[in-house]
Order: structure tokens, then C-alpha cells, then sequence
């Protein structure tokens, strides 16, 4: 049963190396980043899965160990997803961008003791498929955790990456809410066509957590929520 969940943004500019000479603009973000995987830690799971969005290529489980890189983003910088397994150095395929910047999170915390994995989500995956896929994390031992990594619209200014869209503030609201009174229903009622309109990155992420929260009762707290360089971005804790 899933015990506990936060919510975090997935920019790799959220790494201060990647972000640079800019990475006091997310400091608020990535100390909110660092209370919600404290408070995971504190639920104390038998297992924690990082969920987060992923090209075709990426999609799907990625086990204990799995590496990541943002060499792509210009900085010579790895990670790992938990400690690699005594057999193997992980598995063939590298983390995607949003599981590299949830494994960073987790290496920044200290986090070693409890067993990691990460699903790559399709951000075309509808809603009940994402609703099944979390109810599947959540029956997988006595105490799931999930670090659930997405960002909100990436329109919310004129120079965001997608434009200004009048219906992004309201969007971005809506999540805020839902996220941070753990309301699984409203998130799954998320309209994923206008999610990919505003460019959320976040949507089929969020609607994993709500299948797997169903029947868990989880309370919800909102640690952040801002819009820097017209990014919807959240930080919420589930328990």
C-alpha cells in the first residue's frame, strides 16, 4: 500500500550545475525538493519507485542501480538510482531526464537504505491506464513510497516555452488543489488534451500517484508552488 508521496518538478535546471549562473532562481524549489524526500524518508517504505515522464525510448520500469547522465544539458554530471545492485551496474537503458534530476534529489538527501526503482511514464498514456499502472506500485509490498516527478504548463508567460495561454494560470491552479489536498479523483480527471496543449509534463505522473493512492487515505500538504520562467512547478508530500 503506498504510505507516502511527494511531488517535485523535473527540470534539469533544478541542478545547480546545470542551471549555472541561474541556479538561485529554483533555490526556493529545490529546498521545498529536499523537505518532501526528508518526509518520505520519514514514512520509512520497503520500497520507493521515482515516477516520472519519458519518451518512447525510456519508457517503462528502470531497475535498482540504473544510471543517468546530464551530459546532454552540457555538464559532465552522473547519477544513480539507489545503490547499484551487487551483480550488475544497472541496467542497459539510462534514466530519462526526469528520473535523473529524482535520482539527483535522493543522492542530495542522503537516501541508501531503502530499495529504489523508476517507471517512465508516456505523457500520452490516458488516464486509466495511469490510474492502473499506480494501483500496480501500490499493491507491490506493505509500504510503497513515490517520488513523482512532473512539471505543471510551460505556458504561463509570453516567453515561456510555449507561449502565454490564457488557460494556463487556471490549469496550474487546478493542480495546485488537487495536489495539495491529495485529491486522486481530481487529478484523474485532469484533461489530458489540454495538459498537452500547455505542455504539462506532469499529467500522466500525477494520475500514476492517484491510482496508486486509491484506498490509502493519504493527507496532502503543498510545500511550493511557483512559476519561474513560465513553468508551472510543484512541491507537495502525501502521507
Amino acid at each position: 500500500m503506498l504510505v507516502a508521496a511527494a511531488v517535485c518538478p523535473c527540470p534539469p535546471l533544478l541542478v545547480p550545475a546545470v542551471a549555472s549562473g541561474a541556479a538561485p532562481e529554483l533555490a526556493a524549489a529545490r529546498e521545498a525538493c529536499a523537505d518532501a524526500v526528508g518526509l518520505l524518508a520519514a514514512s520509512r517504505p520497503d520500497l520507493l519507485v521515482v515516477v516520472g515522464p519519458a519518451d518512447q525510448a525510456a519508457r517503462g520500469p528502470h531497475p535498482q542501480g540504473t544510471p543517468g547522465s546530464f551530459a546532454a544539458f552540457g555538464v559532465d554530471l552522473r547519477v544513480r538510482l539507489g545503490a547499484a545492485p551487487a551483480d550488475t551496474e544497472g541496467g542497459e537503458r539510462e534514466l530519462p531526464p526526469s528520473l535523473a534530476v529524482g535520482a539527483w534529489l535522493l543522492e542530495r538527501s542522503g537516501w541508501s537504505d531503502t530499495p529504489v526503482e523508476g517507471l517512465g511514464v508516456g505523457e500520452p498514456l490516458e488516464a486509466e491506464r495511469c490510474a492502473e499502472a499506480g494501483r500496480g506500485l501500490g499493491a507491490r509490498t506493505e509500504r510503497v513510497a513515490l517520488l513523482v516527478m512532473g512539471d505543471g504548463s510551460a505556458c504561463r508567460t509570453l516567453k515561456a516555452p510555449g507561449y502565454l495561454d490564457e488557460r494556463a494560470a487556471d490549469f496550474d491552479a487546478g493542480v495546485a488543489r488537487a495536489l495539495g489536498a491529495a485529491d486522486a479523483r481530481a487529478l484523474l480527471e485532469l484533461d489530458a488534451e489540454l495538459a498537452y496543449e500547455l505542455k504539462a509534463a506532469g499529467r500522466a505522473s500525477w494520475q500514476v500517484l492517484a491510482g496508486a493512492a486509491e484506498g490509502a487515505d493519504l493527507a496532502g500538504r503543498l510545500l511550493y508552488e511557483d512559476a519561474p520562467y513560465g513553468v508551472g512547478y510543484f512541491v507537495a508530500v502525501w502521507s
